[in-house]
């Protein structure tokens, strides 16, 4: 599953290069540390909402567009992950699934039936 500050700071990272700026000119622009700027990109650091409006002007992009491209990459992740959960049930190969939390020992596999295709 997709990390959602992943996510967006990959989103700001390719605004800010498709406008072929620099991280000092748009944290400059947000009020915003170089240093921070760079966390957030990488996805290190989540943006409180204030600061992600901050950038996203500085970025000449509406918030709605960075949501709604956030959301693109979301489903489309989402899509992919699910495929393969469908793909890897018809090969009948193992699924790790979350360990108990008691005694738990690390990931517990199991086979999932083979689906008719």
């Amino acid at each position: 599953m997709a990390v959602l500050r992943h996510v967006v700071g990959e989103t700001l990272r390719a605004v800010r290069l498709r406008q072929r700026r620099t991280l000092r000119e748009v944290s400059a622009a947000a009020r915003v540390s170089l240093g921070y700027l760079s966390e957030i990109e990488r996805g290190h650091k989540e943006p409180s909402s204030e600061l992600l409006a901050a950038i996203c002007e500085a970025l000449d992009i509406p918030l709605s567009e960075v949501f709604l491209l956030v959301s693109d990459t979301l489903r489309r992740q989402e899509t992919t992950a699910e495929r393969a959960m469908v793909l890897g049930a018809r090969r009948g190969s193992p699924v790790l699934t979350p360990a108990p939390s008691r005694g738990a020992e690390g990931p517990q596999v199991r086979t999932l039936p083979n689906v008719a295709a």
